[in-house]
């Protein structure tokens, strides 16, 4: 997806970078719509898919419009003629916002909508998700096109965007476009402290975690994944007083059942140790697994990179994410 959004004036900026060089980067020979047919560019309500919240959506929502009942896409129109760029929007409570938009601009008819959104938050969340995303052409049929995960260059991949998906049908002319958004990503937040709220041993200069069992794929149309047997990777941050390393809510496509946690704990030496646990829970759409982890001191007298292990509490939760609306 694109550029995640770090507040409303800074997504807007990236957001209207992004949007123009994607339409100075591809070019569409084809000629203009006959002036006899009417183009028609609708309204767009959004939310999330939550009996009990009505909340709007605010972030960045992309839609693709495929022919009737079918995941075959149709394109949108941009300057008079038909394109493979799809609907680009900044939402904001809900509602189409600012002038840097990409609209939907469609024949009266019905279509197929797919809906991919990507949610703004408050609450801070990993800075630098990434996503290898499907090329796109006219008439593709999107249930043979994934988001994929984006390697690293270990054999570990990186975290994805935090993403919501809809397919809805649409009469253009005749209605608004509400969509009902459903997330299809999974996040997690680990928490470590030393033993009785310690501060951490200087020798321990870093934390990183990585999490197996993740999904190496994810389809277009349906958001169901395949593969679920990538590993992703990320650090773990030191607070100020040193007592807490943790992250920013990280998102990951969903995992398989109990997937393996390992801890890769540096030390000054430059030795590594190495701890790891299957997790109690599964990193399912839609859930927020919170891990608390205590970890004990390095023996006395012992080899450097040697722990003794007081205790890991895993504490698993799902939450209700901000509304989209």
């Amino acid at each position: 997806m694109k550029k995640i959004l770090f507040g409303t004036t800074a997504l807007l900026f990236l957001l209207s970078v992004s949007a123009c060089c994607d339409d100075d980067d591809k070019t569409n020979d084809e000629p203009a719509q006959p002036e006899t047919v009417q183009l028609v560019s609708p309204d767009i309500r959004a939310r999330i898919a939550d009996p009990l919240n009505q909340n709007p959506f605010t972030g960045i929502l992309e839609i693709y419009p495929c022919n009737p009942e079918s995941s075959i896409y149709y394109g949108n129109y941009v300057n008079g003629k038909k394109t493979v760029f799809n609907g680009y929007y900044t939402i904001l409570d809900g509602h189409i916002y600012g002038e840097y938009n990409r609209p939907l601009k469609l024949p009266i008819g019905t279509y197929n909508m797919v809906y991919w959104g990507t949610p703004k938050y408050d609450e801070p969340i990993y800075n630098t998700p990434a996503i290898n995303e499907p090329g796109l052409t006219q008439g593709a049929d999107l249930s043979t096109l994934y988001f994929r995960l984006r390697a690293n260059t270990d054999g570990t991949y990186m975290p994805v965007y935090d993403l919501v998906h809809a397919v809805k049908p649409a009469n253009i002319g005749t209605e608004d476009l509400q969509a009902a958004l459903t997330r299809v990503t999974a996040g997690i937040r680990i928490i470590a402290k030393m033993q009785d709220n310690a501060e951490f041993n200087s020798a321990i200069t870093g934390i990183q975690a990585r999490i197996g069992g993740i999904a190496e794929k994810m389809n277009l149309y349906t958001a169901e994944v395949e593969n679920t047997t990538k590993i992703v990777k990320f650090d773990l941050e030191r607070s100020s007083d040193n007592t807490i390393m943790s992250n920013a809510t990280v998102m990951l496509f969903p995992s398989a059942e109990n997937p393996l946690l390992e801890l890769i704990i540096t030390l000054a030496d430059g030795t590594q140790h190495t701890l790891s646990k299957n997790l109690g829970s599964t990193l399912s759409p839609n859930t927020k697994l919170t891990l608390n982890i205590i970890l004990g001191e390095i023996i006395s007298g012992g080899n450097p990179g040697d722990f003794s292990i007081e205790d890991w509490n895993e504490v698993s939760e799902t939450i209700e994410f901000p509304i989209i609306n």
